[in-house]
């Protein structure tokens, strides 16, 4: 028992400065999506983000309604509509760590096995931190354990 508690295993943190404020199993193929809602356009907008098999953060594709400032013609290796969206998929670039100014104008939040986690916060809005981390369990359980009390 105390060598599971001991043994460092791999966690998709997110961090808050310093502080862990979420942590979720994070096994190569571990996938997650961001959405928030695109500041000047006013639609939501995702990314798709998964787990290599060397434990890094890969942007995978990403999906939105409209085109506007900054968005790109095409990305990844195939765009195409879908229920009104853009999709671009096959980006497999590698991101990790992913840094997100969770505004709460934007409502981002996180999509991790079904589940949606708010990450906005008031002002000043913080920078939060995704990356893959090794690290024994109770280390990890505050963090394993606050999204669900949330």
């Amino acid at each position: 028992m105390v060598a599971t508690l001991a043994y460092p295993l791999p966690w998709l943190v997110v961090r808050d400065g310093a502080q862990w404020r979420y942590a979720f199993p994070g096994w190569e193929g571990t996938r997650f999506t961001l959405r928030w809602m695109h500041s000047v356009e006013k639609e939501d907008w995702e990314e798709w983000f998964e787990v290599t098999d060397d434990g890094a953060i890969e942007i995978t594709g990403t999906r939105f309604k409209t085109f506007g400032a900054g968005v790109p013609a095409s990305a990844g290796k195939e765009t195409h509509l879908e229920d009104g969206w853009v999709v671009m998929t096959g980006i497999d670039r590698v991101v990790d760590p992913l840094a997100v100014q969770a505004a709460a104008a934007e409502r981002y939040r996180m999509r991790y096995a079904g589940h949606t986690f708010a990450l906005a916060h008031d002002e000043p809005p913080p920078i939060l931190t995704f990356s893959i981390l090794r690290a024994p369990l109770w280390q990890a359980l505050p963090a394993l354990v606050r999204p669900w009390l949330s």
